[in-house]
């Protein structure tokens, strides 16, 4: 690594060089590195008082160690593994930065108009994100020629360091390529085939869009120590799949395009031509002269905050919708953000909890009825035993209640209950799993039109008893 160390000037004797690759110090200043693959050299670039410049005096980061930049020769580097820009160029405004990005996007991948300005402002977003706690994922979702691998060639090589994989790596790497660059995650074919490959990248998927929960992975030291690392894998991340996440915590943090619904586009060309690398890498030089002047004034805008869907949602919606200034697309943005809503209420409803709810709610509605576990689990019995392959005890719908549901059970004159201390948890329940939402218009902005006389007479009920 010593090829590109002179032009730092004079080290301290015995001082140890420590290659970064971006760094944010306490004053505000931002290093990053940038790579010029024809000249086989990489440099610092520093923004401080709101100028840039090339380092060429040692950065000292502690006493005895000398931050330089990774070398050019970095097998990650050399084999565009990762992207890095090779020098700051001006952009003009935002809009026209934004204009950029959108046509190159529209010039080599079909999605959605509204998926093209998503992916759109995602980039912008992936070179700011840490200014935010959580962030949302773009996925893409379809069968093998959909066009989901080029999306994630097209678009990731516009974000923020972007780190390409595929399902034919290995996890194992990821972890240190993500602690170590800290930048943008592309997976392809992200379905790994072995149990173990899978739990291990929902895992980094999982943790990895809200700061401050890194993975630990146990690793030995030279002297056989027990020593457990943390890795951190929050950042931007663009995931391909054919078939949705098993896990639903998962698929809630991914705003998806479903890929391979329409005839591709006449002016979309069916190879890439080797154009589209010099462009991605103005745009990334752009890209990197906005992080420079955004990064410390861009954070997340409560005012966004839709509380009328969910929590999670909010979560992963109000970083994107806090660096959109157009009107229309924020409108647009928070339209697709109650639909999902909409969606996860009307998935979540169709589960065993919502078929639960269902008929606690019913028998809240009738007069002088207690709500005994083992006439819930009768009523249950009833109606959806045949679904079922394990017959339907009160003792499977007690643990249901209690553990999915969360409410709590106690015992009254030989049979257990649910107490009447726990009813104000059902309203709550009703609209979760989208028993109070009956009725809802498709397309109206998350209100709902008067809720089905159950509906009424349950809540009624609920309201009676306290």
């Amino acid at each position: 690594m010593t090829e590109n160390h002179d032009e730092y000037g004079a080290r301290p004797k015995g001082a140890r060089t420590v290659p970064i690759v971006s760094a944010i110090w306490e004053n505000g200043t931002i290093v990053e590195t940038v790579y010029r693959p024809q000249e086989s050299r990489t440099a610092l670039v520093i923004w401080k008082n709101d100028a840039w410049h090339y380092q060429v005096e040692p950065v000292e980061l502690s006493p005895g160690r000398i931050a330089v930049p990774y070398s050019p020769y970095n097998n990650l580097l050399r084999n565009n593994v990762v992207l890095l820009p090779s020098e700051p160029e001006e952009y003009g405004s935002e809009a026209s930065l934004l204009a950029e990005i959108q046509a190159f996007i529209h010039r080599y991948v079909d999605v959605s108009p509204l998926f093209e300005k998503i992916a759109s402002y995602y980039v912008l977003l992936s070179w700011i994100y840490d200014g935010f706690n959580e962030l949302p994922y773009l996925r893409l979702r379809g069968d093998p020629g959909s066009g989901k691998t080029r999306f994630l060639l097209i678009v990731g090589s516009l974000c923020y360091k972007p780190m390409f994989a595929s399902g034919a790596s290995t996890v194992s790497p990821l972890f240190r390529i993500l602690d170590t660059f800290r930048g943008t995650l592309i997976i392809d074919e992200a379905d790994f085939r072995l149990s173990d490959e899978r739990a291990e990248i929902v895992k980094i998927l999982n943790n990895g869009n809200a700061r401050g929960f890194p993975v630990l992975r146990s690793e030995a030291t030279p002297t056989r120590e027990f020593n457990p690392r943390a890795y951190a894998v929050f950042g931007p991340k663009l995931v391909a799949t054919r078939r949705p996440f098993e896990d639903r915590a998962l698929e809630s943090r991914c705003i998806t395009e479903e890929m391979g619904q329409y005839k591709l586009r006449e002016d979309v060309p069916i190879n890439l031509p080797a154009a589209h690398k010099d462009e991605a890498l103005h745009l990334r030089n752009k890209l990197l002269l906005f992080r420079f002047r955004n990064l410390h004034k861009r954070k997340p805008n409560e005012n966004l905050v839709d509380r009328s869907i969910e929590p999670r949602l909010n979560q992963i919606f109000v970083p994107l919708l806090s660096i959109v200034d157009d009107g229309e697309a924020r409108a647009e943005l928070r339209a697709l953000a109650r639909r999902y809503d909409r969606e996860m209420v009307t998935e979540r409803g169709m589960d065993m909890e919502a078929q639960i709810l269902e008929i606690i709610r019913e028998m809240v509605a009738l007069p002088d009825q207690h709500l005994s576990i083992k006439e819930i689990a009768s009523w249950f019995s009833d109606r959806h035993g045949t679904d079922y392959q394990r017959p339907v005890t009160p003792k499977w719908i007690g643990s249901v209640i209690r553990t999915r549901l969360q409410l709590r059970t106690r015992k009254s004159d030989g049979v257990f209950i649910i107490p009447r201390e726990e009813m104000p948890k059902l309203v709550r329940l009703y609209e979760k799993y989208g028993l109070a939402r009956e009725g809802a218009e498709e397309g109206n902005g998350g209100s709902t039109t008067a809720p089905s006389p159950a509906a009424v007479d349950g809540l009624q009920g609920v309201q009676g008893l306290l």
